[in-house]
Parts: structure tokens; sequence; C-alpha cells
């Protein structure tokens, strides 16, 4: 096994030069650092990464928090942060990270729910930073008061060692809804996500300001909420039909809110877009594959996950400072929308 001993004469540099190379150390030049790194890999050496640890009072673990504070919640009920979206985030997260030299860590549920038993887990476990994938607010402030680096998404939190990367999701809702407009429709239904969660306000809000726009007085009988996932927009969605409210047209809080819908729709003997056009949000895998295939707004997921992971790393090795941003969505329209019906006036 390859000794750090080996990989500085190889490098032709001293083991305080490999060891603060490893560190991250601004005090390695990069022709130095370059030399020890390619050391490492001619003599395949693995760095041991406790000693590390120890020396920096920290690893080389992101924590990547999935669960919410109430430990009786399943994952299925996680809102946004769905088996389905989500699982292509966490996918990513771990992509980027273990590229840029750190690993992941999904602590599971410390005993009792408190935002304090959560850091304590964390800080027991020296951990580098945090990406939150599902945060409340108590949570996210405790982080940031902790001074753990963190990274939020899709929720907004900062501090001197806190950020989050989100989703234009009022743009995004709004382009959905002109989309309908431009289409003729002027009763539209919006099924939000609970508006006590930051996407799912500003997605009702970015529809809400395209009605606006548009001069088209907005009908508080045609907004629902429900949970994030398909059963719930289901049942909000036969609700909604079973009052008879004059619609042509739906916008889903989320692509799995808008698998839900379409079920009501085609129980009621009503075709998609014939008869009801319908808008879902996210660009999940599948979308493309329903009957019809589902016009909806992309989350760029990729740049989401890589915007969030440097940031982090950034303030992680003091190399850069939190900075917040705002990702753009993409309207995709696909074949479950379509003009107002003839019969309708």
């Amino acid at each position: 096994m390859a000794t750090s001993e080996q990989v500085a004469q190889l490098a032709g540099v001293s083991r305080a030069t490999v060891s603060r190379a490893l560190n991250g150390s601004a005090r390695v030049s990069d022709e130095a650092r370059e030399r020890v790194h390619a050391a490492i890999a001619a003599l395949g050496y693995e760095p041991d990464v406790i000693a590390q640890s120890l020396v920096r009072q920290r690893s080389c673990v992101i924590a990547v928090s999935l669960f919410p504070e109430d430990n009786n919640l399943p994952l299925s009920h996680l809102g946004q942060t769905s088996q389905y979206f989500y699982l292509g985030v966490l996918q990513n997260i771990e992509r980027e990270a273990v590229a840029l030299g750190y690993d992941l860590l999904l602590p599971s549920r410390p005993r009792g729910n408190s935002p304090e038993n959560y850091i304590r887990s964390l800080q027991t476990r020296r951990v580098a930073g945090a990406i939150m994938l599902h945060a409340t607010d108590s949570r996210i402030q405790a982080l940031i008061h902790a001074g753990i680096p963190t990274v939020i998404i899709d929720r907004m939190g900062q501090g001197s060692h806190a950020a989050y990367v989100k989703s234009d999701n009022m743009d995004g809702a709004r382009r959905a809804t002109e989309h309908l407009l431009s289409l003729g429709h002027r009763r539209i239904a919006f099924l939000t996500g609970q508006t006590v969660d930051l996407a799912g306000m500003e997605r009702l809000l970015g529809c809400q300001q395209a009605l606006a726009y548009a001069g088209v007085a907005p009908d508080p009988g045609l907004v629902r909420q429900s949970g994030w996932n398909i059963d719930e927009a289901y049942e909000a969605a036969m609700a909604l039909l079973a009052e008879r409210r004059d619609f042509t047209a739906i916008v889903a809080g989320s692509d799995l809110m808008a698998m839900g819908i379409l079920r009501a729709l085609t129980e009621h003997g009503l075709r998609v877009p014939d008869d009801v056009s319908l808008v879902g949000f996210d660009d999940v895998e599948f979308t493309q594959y329903t009957n019809p295939p589902l016009t909806t707004v992309r989350q760029d997921r990729v740049e989401m996950v890589r915007a969030a992971v440097h940031r982090l790393i950034a303030m992680i090795e003091g190399t850069g400072e939190a900075s917040p941003l705002i990702i753009p969505t993409q309207l995709i329209v696909r074949k479950s929308t379509g003009p107002v019906p003839k019969d309708v006036h």
C-alpha cells in the first residue's frame, strides 16, 4: 500500500505539502497541487480520511436531509420531496459530491424531532456541511445559528454560512397559464400543492399573475389545495368535479398531482385535451409517456444540484461566499393541452 512519503517523493515535495494539498490549503501552489494529485493517481494512494477529519475538525461528508421533523410521516408524504422528483435530485447530488471528493450522509431521524436534536446529530458526526431537500423554517434557522455550512433547495434561508438554490416557480407557473390563455382558455382551475410550502405559494401566485396580465378575473372557486401526491390530488379534483364548476383547463402544482387529476377527469368521462386541457410542473421522466403526454414546466434538476453542491463546498473550503440562486424553468408543450372546445363560448 502506498504511503504519503512515497507520494511526496514522486511529486518532489515534502510530506507537509502533500497533507496541505489533500486538505485544500491555499498555501499550496497550483503546480505543486497538480504534481501531488498526479502522484496519488499513479501510486493508487488512499489518504487516511479519519486522520484528515481529526486534523480539520470536520469530515469530507455532506449531510443530506430528506426527512420532515414529524417522525411519523412516511416518505410518500414528503410534499415536494417526492420519491419521483427528488430521487433524481439525490442521485445527482451524490454524483457531484463524489466527483469533488465528498461523501453523502443521510442521517436517520434522531430521537425527538426538535431542530436541536438534528443539529446535535450532525455535529456529533462532524459533517462538513448540509444540503436540505425538505426542511422547515425552524430547522433552517437552527442550522444557520449553529454555523454549519448549508444550502437549502427550494426553500429560502440565508446567512453567513447558508444559501438557497431554487427554481423560478412563479415564472414557470405564469408561463404555463399564459400557454393556456393563448389557446383561448379563460376558465382555468388551479390545483396547487400546499401553499404553506414556498413552491406551492409561488406557483399559485404565478398563475394568478398571468390572469391579471391578461385582464381575466380570477375565480376563487376554481382554486384547490392538496398534498403534492397523486391520491390527494385525485380527491381534490373529484371534489371540484362534483361541484360541476365551469372550467376548460387545469394547472396542477406538480406532475404527480397531474396524474391524480387525469384519473379523476377520465372517471368523469372527460377527455384530455378535447374536453379539458391539463398542465403539470416538474417534468419528471414519466410525463412524456402518459396518455396523452403531459404538457409541463421543466425544472433543471441537474443545474440545481450542481449549483447547490458547488456553493456548499465553496463555503466549506472557504473559497466562496454564500449566495442564493434562482434557476429558470422551461415550458414543455406536449399533447395534454389544446384549444378551448368548440361548444364553449
